[in-house]
């Protein structure tokens, strides 16, 4: 296969199918979904194209080595005997993290602490200097996977999490993930091919998410650093040659995405996020609480939002959730509407049959991504009986 190797690509629960096809639309070779996590064939070039386009991605990793241990002793001899000198110099930085699932191997933050000290003593012992640690911007940021007794050690190209895409500015409360919000549009069907709306839009992610994908514009533009831009093979050329590639299959978008946020605070952050992403031009956010709204246009509308659960807001929830499902109902013919909630007794109270539900997790609650079919005539046939 040339110059290609094997990539892991690490994603949320649901999300395998998504990123699979994602990658399969970029040219990956050989696609195979995991648990959280799809792996494939590339090259230099297309993990550099991969870490800048992939929308639900979270990290892009190398394997390099993998080994079976049955004690941390195993652990620290394996990664002491690698070449960690062909990645990392001496008076460079370094970070390590763990993912541990095994009976014998419990504590993910020892296994990495046990990988660091192989590789800095391996450093001290032959040339008397050590590199240091960086959790946040290390040159080189390391991944332990652990299965059973299965041990594979991967190089992080990504650095920090691909959802900190860099255009946020400011948040609110319980801001959504950029990789959350790409997957839920993404299984919402979203393609830009309509008018979209996100009614409770908070600082703005889902609306920038909704004109990337529309546009076809690759979702990491605006980060200032991936993690392989400190490694020694590091190609600034192709790196360049590779943005300008994806750069020219963006494509022309002819519809509305529109936002609404009753705090006004809350939409002004959303317009700063939106002019830092350069989005302006496609995105428009109002002061307006949603319940008081109604639909703008007699084109189809594809709605996605993110509404309150209760978790940190303190909300009737069975009175909103209610005045959500009555307001799409009176409001909202010819509408899909989409919206994520781990409140699942809040859903009983909408008063409208989900046509979908898809399982996820925000964090660490277990939500539905719910679909609701508003289809036209409801709202005339009511106002011919008034």
């Amino acid at each position: 296969m040339g110059n290609n190797f094997k990539m892991v690509a690490k994603t949320l629960f649901g999300f395998e199918p998504l990123l699979a096809k994602e990658l399969r639309n970029l040219g990956a070779i050989d696609v195979k979904e995991g648990v959280r996590s799809v792996s494939f064939y590339g090259d230099k070039g297309f993990m550099y194209k991969a870490n800048l386009s992939l929308r639900t991605a979270i990290k892009v990793l190398k394997p390099i080595n993998s080994f079976k241990i049955f004690s941390e002793e195993d652990l620290y001899r394996e990664i002491n005997t690698m070449a960690w000198e062909d990645y990392l110099d001496n008076n460079q930085t370094l970070a390590v993290d763990a993912t541990v699932h095994s009976e014998k191997f419990t504590h993910s933050q020892y296994i990495a602490l046990k990988t660091k000290d192989a590789i800095v003593d391996r450093f001290r012992d032959r040339t008397g200097q050590r590199p240091s640690v960086d959790l946040d911007y290390p040159n080189l940021r390391i991944n332990i996977h652990i299965e059973k007794e299965f041990c594979t050690v991967s190089l992080d190209s990504s650095g920090q999490s691909l959802h900190k895409r860099g255009y946020k500015l400011a948040t609110n409360i319980a801001p959504i993930n950029e990789v959350l919000a790409a997957g839920m549009l993404l299984h919402s069907g979203w393609d830009g091919q309509c008018d979209f709306m996100d009614p409770m839009c908070g600082s703005g992610t889902i609306l920038i998410e909704a004109a990337m994908i529309a546009c076809n514009i690759p979702p990491n533009l605006n980060r200032k650093e991936f993690g392989f831009e400190k490694w020694k093979d590091w190609d600034e050329d192709l790196f360049e040659k590779i943005q300008e590639s994806v750069l020219k299959k963006a494509r022309d978008f002819h519809f509305t995405i529109k936002g609404y946020d009753k705090a006004p605070s809350a939409v002004q952050k959303a317009k700063d996020n939106i002019d830092n992403a350069n989005l302006s031009e496609f995105i428009s956010v109002e002061h307006e609480d949603f319940f008081k709204t109604e639909k703008q246009t007699e084109r189809h509308l594809h709605m996605v939002f993110n509404p309150p659960y209760g978790e940190r807001l303190n909300i009737d929830m069975p009175e909103f959730y209610k005045a959500i499902g009555d307001t799409l109902k009176q409001n909202y013919p010819g509408t899909h509407a989409w919206f994520i909630t781990s409140n699942l007794d809040a859903i009983k109270h909408v008063g409208l049959r989900p046509s979908r539900k898809i399982k996820l997790f925000n964090g660490s609650l277990e939500s539905k991504l719910l679909k609701y079919e508003i289809y036209e005539g409801s709202k005339k046939a009511k106002n011919q009986e008034a």
